[in-house]
């Protein structure tokens, strides 16, 4: 179903990845940043949402609502001023969910162009050489799946000296980098209503969810899950930096 996603991509990564000497692991981050030039409105969108609504959440107004219609018997009609709340701020509510949606077709095609890429079976090499337009394709072929200590072809472990057991460095980082980015782009509030607490509970389920996705799946999907994660808290922390800049800059500076 995404194969006229796939194909390209897996296209674009080879490209890439015979640009940096053949190091797939460099052409995974490469290819990372690649998709997030691409997608950047949609990811500027939605960092600007969760903004909005954060501001919204510490807003007088919304509290002076929350305070005069608290209670389970005014649910309904708090909703309601909540949603002429948004009108009156511009704010849109699904704005910060959006984004994400669309951005799922690229995950999972992300995730399959790696492991197409990093073909071990004769039938599997054969669908990727098929797929590959490349001229000097034939010659990459297997490609070269070590990238410092891992196989990113298979789940990622760093083995120490006198442990008896592997390390999971990408998948406790894909965990961090998760848990910081969702706490970035979910409003803060003090609140004990239903969405405030759906929104703490997904502040922690997200991260165990996509640490425990790079703890079962090939590493290269960790490391794109934590290539994308620290783009986008970087990007978050850039926006949020601008108005600041521009609001410390001195009247009349037009330069």
């Amino acid at each position: 179903m995404l194969e006229f996603i796939i194909v390209p991509f897996t296209n674009v990564l080879v490209y890439i990845y015979s640009l940096l000497g053949e190091n797939f692991g460099l052409a995974i981050i490469v290819f990372t940043i690649l998709i997030r030039l691409v997608t950047y409105p949609f990811n500027a969108q939605q960092i600007r949402s969760a903004k909005a609504m954060q501001e919204m959440q510490n807003d007088p107004k919304w509290k002076a609502i929350q305070e005069k219609y608290k209670g389970p018997q005014n649910r309904e009609k708090l909703a309601q001023e909540q949603m002429k709340l948004y009108q009156e701020m511009g704010v849109n509510p699904l704005g910060a969910c959006l984004p994400t949606l669309l951005q799922l077709p690229l995950l999972f095609a992300m995730y399959w162009t790696i492991m197409r890429a990093l073909a071990a079976t004769p039938l599997q090499l054969l669908n990727f050489a098929r797929g590959i337009s490349l001229p000097n394709a034939a010659e990459m072929i297997p490609l070269n799946a070590q990238f410092l200590w891992m196989d990113l072809g298979q789940p990622e472990r760093l083995n120490i000296p006198g442990i008896p057991f592997g390390i999971p460095v990408l998948a406790i980082l894909v965990m961090v980098t998760s848990y910081f980015q969702s706490k970035m782009m979910t409003p803060t509030s003090s609140s004990n209503d239903q969405g405030a607490q759906m929104g703490r509970m997904m502040n922690v389920y997200m991260p165990l969810l996509m640490a425990y996705i790079s703890y079962i799946y090939a590493a290269g999907l960790a490391l794109y899950f934590v290539t994308s994660n620290i783009l986008s808290i970087l990007q978050y922390a850039l926006m949020r930096a601008r108005p600041a800049a521009a609001a410390a800059s001195p009247p009349g500076n037009t330069k």
